[in-house]
């Protein structure tokens, strides 16, 4: 049957602006990276994204080669969207990239005109879409022109593939470069989707600022870092846990100093009446110029833990000031 979503589904969800532009995003989105491959359960998939939709989520971002095994997320999200979600297409907001590795040969790799005009084609057959919501270069490619890259954006959009251009991985210059060539075409960059959290602070080294200077926005992934800004390794390394897997995380992340800066903003977060992780997105969530943070789930739960961090209270300026300096002893 048919997924009936919630009548409520807007009241618990806050919307931030993308920039200058008409769009509004959900304070916290939803990444379909490691979990909506196939090795995550159809059933489990299906419940997140249901559950996700129904407190306010409207954004599912995904890229050609999430899985494992590559496509196999796109492929899987086509199946739910089909079962559940095609009347609220319009409500929904979808994003698919290309740049990294694909497929075999010199065409399923980098910036090049070919390769992203055919990975979205692939993209919007295996999701059975007409068009995504914004579709990316997800990483800067110095080896193909700029303009070639954002050309191929700026074809995307006029096209009707996608509503709007984005970029993913770049750093300052770059991302000046690339709006200006696209508002140049009449085909502006509306998000730069960058990794930022409070153990990666590399957004503040130039990106936020040229995302403020030019009205777009910052939409940030790993705001968790891969799982060390929860409580999961607070004790130790859990043996089901993606560290002991080696998978995206080693163990070489969780130095004793490490350790000792989770446990002090564990306290921190404690203080707060927040989890560590709630603790992690309220804090991106502080700067305007980040529009939403994008979290995986494996469970209905551990999505409803990461929302919850959705209206509680703003960080003040000395929890604010804390932070810094407990990183800046890191």
């Amino acid at each position: 049957m048919i997924h009936s979503a919630a009548e409520n589904r807007y009241q618990s969800m806050r919307y931030r602006r993308a920039g200058r532009s008409g769009v509004e995003l959900p304070a916290v989105s939803l990444g379909l990276w490691h979990n909506f491959g196939d090795t995550q359960p159809m059933e489990v998939q299906r419940a997140v994204l249901r559950r996700a939709f129904d407190l306010g989520v409207t954004h599912f971002d995904l890229a050609n080669n999430y899985g494992p095994p590559y496509g196999s997320a796109e492929a899987n999200f086509g199946v739910h969207f089909r079962a559940d979600f095609r009347p609220y297409r319009d409500e929904l907001f979808i994003a698919s990239k290309a740049g990294w590795d694909m497929w075999p040969g010199p065409y399923g790799n980098g910036g090049s005109r070919k390769y992203l005009l055919a990975s979205l084609d692939q993209s919007l057959g295996r999701m059975g879409l007409d068009y995504v919501d914004v579709f990316y270069s997800h990483r800067y490619d110095p080896d193909t022109p700029l303009e070639e890259t954002m050309g191929a954006l700026d074809t995307a959009v006029r096209s009707g593939r996608a509503l709007y251009a984005g970029i993913s991985n770049y750093g300052p210059d770059e991302h000046r470069r690339a709006v200006r060539i696209l508002r140049d075409l009449g085909t502006p960059v509306l998000l730069n989707q960058s990794a930022y959290s409070i153990l990666n602070r590399e957004p503040e080294r130039g990106v936020l600022d040229a995302v403020g200077e030019t009205g777009t926005a910052l939409i940030a992934y790993s705001p968790l870092a891969q799982g060390l800004l929860t409580d999961r390794y607070l004790n130790g390394v859990p043996a089901d846990s993606r560290m002991a897997v080696g998978h995206f995380l080693t163990e070489d992340a969780l130095t004793e100093e490490r350790l000792t800066l989770l446990r002090a903003l564990n306290k921190l977060a404690g203080d707060r009446g927040q989890t560590l992780a709630q603790l992690a997105l309220t804090w991106i969530l502080r700067d305007p110029r980040v529009v939403s943070v994008i979290v995986g789930a494996s469970s209905v739960r551990q999505l409803e833990q990461n929302l919850s961090a959705v209206g509680q209270p703003d960080l003040t300026e000395p929890e604010i000031a804390e932070i810094d300096r407990l990183c800046a002893q890191l």
